[in-house]
């Protein structure tokens, strides 16, 4: 598959080669590498030696290959380039500042690190233009980049190569090729046949503990190669021969791994092939030696203009490409062009709203029983037929999670144009992919698997909250309520750990209404994942009258009022709002009057004003939450909000499920309507 011979550290060009062999080449990456190492010590912090390392692969690549241009960092049809590798983060900070985005100033160069700088420890979307994704946890940067890259296949089977046909750069470290999303990335990337995706491995040898033999044996080429990757090498500081590797990688039509042999620490007599080139300043001393090697007589944070220049024109290079393209696009018709701009934005179109209530109606009117996995496969057959830019899949439990649905077809090197991915058993590796997909444009990504195994997606899942994107989290099964399969696969702890993750909306609907309103939320979201809590077993109907308004928007809301006076409050989600509503029947035919109060989305709820939570749960009735999961969090709406701890319960699991039939289970773990009546009347 296109393997070029290896190359040997000791053939590696040194400096004084470099030098003399490419002037210009060395200038600018010298400039590169100072930047970072004056940036890292001013800090007192970071990593110098990666940035060193890999300064020459990042000069080829931005000079010779990027297709951008630093004037439009939001051009859709640019190269995407992720530095997953992102604790050396100063690098990619310097090629912003160099070849002229806007906002990466040499002010913030020197504020590396500080209080409210762009330019944090590790590169975080949304901070500075140019940065694709946030990476930091290693592996992640390289499994988001197959999403980028499966959503440039998919934006371009959809408008066309001459709207949509760019690469996926990736610079990735051997940290980042030990992580297990690794694999599950490679694996995805590999079956789907990604040619537009180029990853630059820098293969220096070294980890912070200290060289990677002390760890790992792994033939990285060969479990690549394995994998349905083009695999090549080059010596990492000779420009010749890393543009070689790059032009034979973009000419493959797989996906392409570059192993480039470098040095960390680049020039450091002290610290390059060391560890200590890794996570800490080089030091006064050194720094000074170091000057003296590359010729870089400039006090810090000085570039010289010809250098500068250099860059800049590098930053400019794809303007002429950016105003052919945006010729061909505005050669579209207006339609065309306002329906392109209205993905890229991440906007749901204006016809979703009527769908979801006209759905809504429907059901309010026949009021099935249905679990909530196959109320969401009822929405999402209205969702994707209004919403063409869905891209939904599963962990290999497309019959369990329900996601599929008609039309959609597969996703795949033969059908670009479908827009349902099989992922396999690849948790991790579809949660970060579906990062990608959502970071790129024009693609609205969802994916299911098991509640429980939400524990096997949670790095992505985090990342996900933490830039403010609205991935979508399928996550059935959610419950005691699966039954016979038992506590390795009932879920208890999950829902308190997502809604624990802050700026992520978890719902638990109760029904197919809610099940829909969650659905459009989620879809109308732009800076908000959303996690679906969903039932295998079935559940009634419980909103038989029928609101225009999404009442999950308000994130809790009086479902069914006391009769009478008022002394008792069940606060409910999910599957136990059925039980909620039959514990009040009980409490009712007693004279007990009893507010039932579904909590579909305790985050919106949260966010509602304080006037509205107090007509929901005012102060003086007794308040029993009920859910099949763990109670942590709820105190919150039990004993907070004007509630009394002596006057609160909590109806739900305390322990690990059990494998039993789901009736069985409720009756042993007292998840009952006769136990919720019995808690309540005891505290009165």
């Amino acid at each position: 598959m296109g393997q070029m011979p290896l190359y040997q550290k000791e053939t590696i060009v040194e400096i004084s080669d470099l030098k003399s062999r490419h002037p210009d080449h060395f200038a600018k990456a010298t400039a590169l590498r100072m930047l970072a190492i004056d940036a890292v010590q001013a800090a007192n912090s970071g990593h110098p030696g990666m940035p060193m390392g890999m300064a020459d692969v990042a000069t080829v690549l931005f000079q010779n290959h990027l297709k951008f241009d630093a004037s439009a960092p939001n051009w859709p049809d640019r190269d995407r380039f992720v530095l997953s590798a992102g604790h050396g983060s100063m690098l990619i900070y310097g090629l912003l500042h160099l070849t002229g985005y806007q906002d990466m100033t040499i002010e913030e160069i020197a504020n590396f690190r500080q209080t409210g700088a762009k330019t944090a420890g590790h590169p975080e979307y949304g901070h500075a233009s140019g940065i694709e994704t946030t990476t930091g946890p290693l592996g992640q940067g390289l499994a988001t980049a197959v999403g980028m890259a499966m959503a440039e296949q998919s934006m371009q089977a959809r408008w066309g190569k001459k709207i949509v046909d760019h690469h996926t750069y990736v610079i990735a470290g051997d940290g980042c090729l030990m992580e297990g999303i690794s694999q599950e990335a490679i694996g995805l990337a590999g079956k789907q046949r990604l040619g537009n995706l180029v990853v630059l491995w820098d293969d220096n040898g070294i980890t912070i503990d200290g060289k990677v033999s002390l760890s790992d044996i792994t033939d990285q080429m060969t479990r690549f190669e394995a994998s349905g990757w083009s695999v090549f090498s080059c010596d990492g500081h000779d420009p010749d021969a890393i543009d070689r590797a790059i032009t034979q990688a973009k000419q493959s039509p797989l996906p392409s791994l570059i192993a480039c042999q470098t040095h960390i620490g680049y020039g450091s007599p002290a610290k390059q092939d060391t560890s200590g080139a890794h996570g800490a300043p080089l030091g006064a001393d050194e720094i000074a030696i170091v000057r003296g090697i590359y010729d870089w007589p400039h006090a810090p944070f000085i570039i010289p203009a010809d250098i500068q220049a250099g860059w800049r024109k590098i930053g400019a290079r794809g303007q002429s490409e950016r105003s052919a393209w945006e010729a061909r696009k505005a050669a579209l018709s207006a339609s065309k062009q306002a329906e392109f701009d209205r993905i890229i934005a991440g906007e749901a179109p204006k016809r979703l709203s009527a769908a979801i209530k006209a759905f809504k109606k429907n059901i309010s009117e026949t009021a099935p029983k249905l679990a909530t996995r196959k109320a969401s496969q009822m929405v999402l057959e209205v969702v994707n037929k209004v919403m063409p830019e869905t891209i939904g899949g599963s962990a290999d439990l497309t019959g369990s999670n329900l996601t599929l649905t008609d039309g959609l077809n597969m996703f795949d090197a033969d059908n670009r144009k479908g827009r349902y991915v099989y992922y396999g058993i690849r948790e991790h590796g579809m949660a970060a992919a579906m990062n990608g997909l959502a970071l790129h444009g024009g693609c609205k990504s969802y994916g299911g698997t098991f509640m429980v195994f939400a524990d096997y997606m949670r790095g992505a899942m985090r990342l996900s909250s933490l830039m403010g994107i609205p991935t979508t989290y399928v996550l059935s099964h959610d419950s005691i309520g699966l039954g016979e399969d038992g506590p390795t696969h009932q879920p208890v702890e999950h829902l308190a750990m997502m809604r624990a993750t802050p700026n992520m909306n978890v719902f638990r609907p109760a029904d197919t209404v809610e099940t829909a309103e969650a659905w459009e939320l989620a879809m109308t979201s732009t800076s908000t994942p959303s996690a679906l809590a969903l039932t295998r077993q079935g559940l009634p109907t419980v909103r038989v009258e029928h609101k225009t308004k999404n009442l999950t928007a308000q994130g809790a809301y009086v479902l069914a009022d006391a009769v009478g006076k008022r002394r008792v409050i069940l606060m409910a989600t999910g599957s136990e709002v059925e039980i909620a509503l039959k514990a009040r029947d009980i409490l009712q035919a007693k004279g007990i009057g009893t507010r039932v109060v579904s909590m579909p989305c305790w985050e919106l709820f949260e966010a509602m004003d304080e006037k509205y939570r107090r007509k929901v749960l005012p102060a003086g009735p007794v308040r029993v939450a009920i859910e099949a999961g763990s109670r942590f969090g709820w105190d919150k709406w039990l004993c907070g909000e004007r509630g009394k701890y002596n006057k609160a319960a909590f109806i739900g699991m305390e322990g690990f499920g059990a494998s039993a039939p789901i009736d069985a289970l409720y009756e042993m773990f007292g998840i009952t309507a006769e136990a919720a009546a019995a808690k309540a009347e005891s505290l009165l």
